[in-house]
């Protein structure tokens, strides 16, 4: 089964937290304890979630980190999926396996 492009956890936040508080990026970087690169960097997609910012974000904000993670996870595994074709395995058979 393959998901249909899930949204970076960082485009959530961004539309769904930051932007509806009236935050600028800086701004919301003081209220997290992150620089304003490092959230940005995350904001635009450019860096994965990490626990300790998935925490930050639940502390300040209220968004369950349970759930960013999640949203991270469906990310990794939506962008693993389109590279599939790439990755050449012959699935492991023990030896003296009927097939």
């Amino acid at each position: 089964m393959r998901m249909l492009n899930p949204p970076h956890p960082g485009a959530f936040v961004k539309t769904e937290v930051i932007k509806p508080l009236g935050l600028t990026v800086a701004a919301a970087a003081g209220v997290l304890g992150v620089s304003r690169p490092a959230l940005s960097t995350f904001l635009n997609g450019r860096s994965d979630l990490s626990g300790t910012m998935a925490l930050r974000i639940e502390k300040a904000f209220g968004v369950r980190m349970d759930t960013l993670m999640r949203m991270q996870a469906s990310f990794d595994i939506a962008r693993a999926r389109e590279r599939e074709d790439d990755v050449e395995v012959t699935r492991y058979r023990p030896a003296g396996e009927q097939l």
